[in-house]
């Protein structure tokens, strides 16, 4: 007589059986797509509004940066200290079908991904790892809990991680969390979208984490920006939304962050009330577009958005490369008021700029747009996958 345990079964027979469902041991396949390419259709939030004035001292048109960049690479000034990049790969790695009243059964795709948030930290110009995290996330139907109470999702997790699937990787670093479920719902998204949605907020909830602790750590101040790969355009969470103190310390922990989007949608530039996507394609090397203001009615937050060009658009595929997109979360009533000190903007985008080189020729589609610390923790975060191979034969 042979006993079966959780700890010799594939990932997908523990779920088989937590969730009282059938597995259809469906084909594996990665839901990742490695194109690159500007997000011209990205939707966007009618809630929020731009405004021009996003500065305490706006420039009239584009301003050059040269001289401010020169003089501070002559000072060797490293302001921007900490480099975050969150990342994930999305697989498909079943069908399963689930009971449901007068012998019926519906079936929905089980969707796991691999997912890694580091931050890496400068230190007299050598770069070194702050913290990383390992997880694996999986993203199933909502229906998926047989009982329907609290805390089944959380015991899961606890038995997924006392597999002898994971065993082998265990000491790797990874480590399943909870699973996060997906609706079935009132979506007009496919399923496979739906889950990959779910883990890309878990793994902005890590990146938040990951920010705060920095800032409780006292690591963050005027002297030590983090650079997040990416837009900080974050939704609030309902208790930050509902509770003042959450909200405030929330807001606190982006004062001395910035973010910035390699890829972004030019329809949503908007000059003098106007979508002028010109405005940005135009940009000379080394310039900055005067900074808007980006807030709604609905959301407590506000946002400083600007963009600055690394490289010349001579030298580019497209008049969209070489520019960054720069964010900023509007923290103190004098930045909601009048906008971000027109000194800090400079500052910072001439820092940027110095960031530029030495460049990945080759290696990535989005050379022109990488300042290479991001680039170097960026691939410091995926060096730690494992192979598609090894993640699928979990399953």
């Amino acid at each position: 007589m042979i006993i079966t345990t959780n700890k010799r079964k594939k990932i997908t027979g523990i779920l088989e059986e937590e969730f009282v469902a059938k597995s259809y041991k469906a084909h594996k396949y990665s839901l990742d797509s490695e194109r690159f390419f500007l997000e011209y259709n990205e939707t966007e939030d009618k809630t929020f509004v731009w405004k021009n004035r996003g500065e305490t001292d706006p420039p009239a048109t584009y301003k050059s940066l040269s001289d401010l960049a020169r003089l501070l690479a002559k000072r060797d000034e490293q302001v921007l200290t900490y480099f975050l990049d969150g990342s994930r790969h999305v697989y498909k790695v079943d069908d399963m079908a689930y009971p449901q009243s007068g012998d019926r059964s519906v079936i929905y795709p089980t969707i796991a991904g691999q997912v890694g948030v580091g931050i890496c930290k400068r230190v007299n110009k050598t770069m070194m790892l702050e913290s990383l995290t390992r997880e694996i996330i999986l993203s199933i139907p909502s229906i998926a809990d047989p009982i329907g109470k609290g805390g089944f999702f959380e015991a899961l997790s606890i038995k997924l991680n006392e597999s002898n699937e994971l065993a082998r990787i265990k000491q790797c670093g990874w480590k399943f969390s909870t699973p996060v479920p997906y609706d079935v719902k009132s979506d007009e998204r496919k399923f496979e979208d739906r889950g990959t949605a779910c883990i890309q907020d878990a793994m902005i909830e890590r990146e938040k984490a990951m920010v705060k602790k920095l800032v409780r750590d006292g690591k963050l101040n005027q002297d030590n920006y983090l650079v997040k790969d990416g837009s900080l355009e974050y939704r609030l969470s309902k208790v930050d939304k509902d509770d003042e103190k959450s909200f405030l310390t929330f807001r606190q922990n982006y004062n001395w962050v910035i973010g910035l989007s390699k890829s972004f949608n030019p329809e949503v530039c908007f000059d003098k009330g106007k979508a002028n996507p010109g405005l940005i394609a135009d940009l000379p090397l080394y310039h900055r577009t005067p900074v808007a203001y980006f807030g709604s009615e609905k959301e407590p937050l506000a946002f400083a958005v600007w963009y600055v060009r690394l490289r010349d658009k001579n030298r580019t595929r497209t008049p969209f490369d070489g520019i960054l997109k720069v964010e900023k979360i509007l923290v103190r009533e004098d930045e909601l008021k009048n906008g971000m000190e027109t000194e800090t903007v400079d500052r910072l985008s001439a820092l940027i700029i110095n960031e530029r080189n030495p460049t990945s020729y080759g290696s990535d589609l989005r050379w022109a747009n990488h300042i290479y610390p991001i680039y170097l923790t960026e691939r410091f975060v995926k060096s730690q996958y494992l192979s598609t191979e090894s993640f699928l034969h979990l399953f």
